[in-house]
C-alpha cells in the first residue's frame, strides 16, 4: 500500500459554541478532501452568554490553541455573538484574533457581509431559529451594514437542541413561505441548523441565492486560503 504523505492544502481553524452539533457534519460533507479543519469550542451561548468584554479574552485563548495547530485562517463562528454588538463589536472580535495570528481573520458576521457583496445582494430576507431579541440584533447589524431587510422571521426555538433538531425539510418549507420578489438573497442564520442540507433545493424554487452560516463560513475560509474552485453543494455563492 502506498501512503499519501502530502499534507493538507490548508488548515482552517474554527472557534464555535460548545453546543454546536452541525458544523463538523457539514465540514465533513462539504469541505474538499485536501483541507483540514480544526475546531475549538467555547461556552458562549444560551445560559453561557457573556458580554463582549468577557468574551474577548476567551477568544484570544482559543486563537492561541488553533495557532498551535498552524491554522490559517481562523474563524470566530457564531452568527448571533458576532452580530450582537454591531459593527464595532464584530471588529473587536476579529481584531482579537488578528492580534494573535498577525494574519487576516473572519467572523460569521464578516463572512456574511462578504457573501452578500459577492452576490451583489442588498435586499435580504432573514430567517433564524432565535428568540426575538437575538434576531433583532441581527436585523440591527445588517441594517447598520447597509442592507435592507425586506422580510424577516424568527422561529423562537427553545435552544440548541431544538435548533439542530429541526429537520432540513422543515427549513425548506419555512424559507419558501418567506418568498419575496424584492429579495436579492435569503439568509438562513445560525451555525447549528440543518438548512445547508436543502440549500440548493431552496435556491431552485426561490430562483435566488440562499446563504446560511456554515455554508458562507466554509466558502469564505476557503477563499482566504486560496482555494477558489467551485465547492459542491454550496449553491450559487460557491459556484
Amino acid at each position: 500500500m502506498q501512503l499519501n504523505t502530502k499534507g493538507p492544502s490548508a488548515r482552517v481553524g474554527l472557534i464555535v459554541p460548545s453546543s454546536n452539533r452541525m458544523l463538523e457534519p457539514h465540514v465533513a460533507k462539504y469541505l474538499p478532501d485536501d483541507i483540514a479543519c480544526h475546531v475549538t469550542r467555547l461556552r458562549m451561548t444560551g445560559p453561557y452568554f457573556m458580554p463582549i468584554d468577557e468574551l474577548i479574552p476567551k477568544v484570544t485563548e482559543a486563537t492561541r490553541l488553533l495557532t498551535d495547530a498552524k491554522c490559517d485562517p481562523i474563524v470566530f463562528h457564531c452568527t448571533a455573538n458576532s452580530m450582537s454588538d454591531g459593527i464595532k463589536g464584530e471588529a473587536r472580535i476579529k481584531k482579537a484574533i488578528e492580534q494573535e495570528t498577525k494574519r487576516p481573520a473572519i467572523t460569521t458576521a464578516s463572512a456574511t457581509l462578504a457573501a452578500f457583496k459577492h452576490l451583489e445582494a442588498k435586499r435580504i430576507v432573514l430567517v433564524s431559529p432565535y428568540p426575538r431579541k437575538s434576531h433583532e440584533h441581527e436585523i440591527g447589524f445588517l441594517s447598520e451594514a447597509g442592507f435592507e431587510i425586506v422580510g424577516e422571521k424568527n422561529l423562537g426555538l427553545n435552544g440548541s437542541d431544538a435548533y439542530c433538531g429541526m429537520q432540513a425539510s422543515k427549513w425548506f418549507d419555512t424559507v419558501l413561505q418567506m418568498k419575496n420578489d424584492r429579495a436579492d438573497a435569503y439568509f438562513v442564520s445560525c451555525a447549528n441548523i440543518q438548512a445547508l442540507d436543502c440549500l440548493e433545493d431552496m435556491e431552485d424554487v426561490l430562483e435566488a441565492p440562499v446563504v446560511t452560516s456554515n455554508q458562507l463560513v466554509i466558502w469564505k475560509a476557503l477563499r482566504m486560503a486560496g482555494i477558489n474552485e467551485k465547492i459542491r453543494g454550496l449553491g450559487k455563492l460557491a459556484a
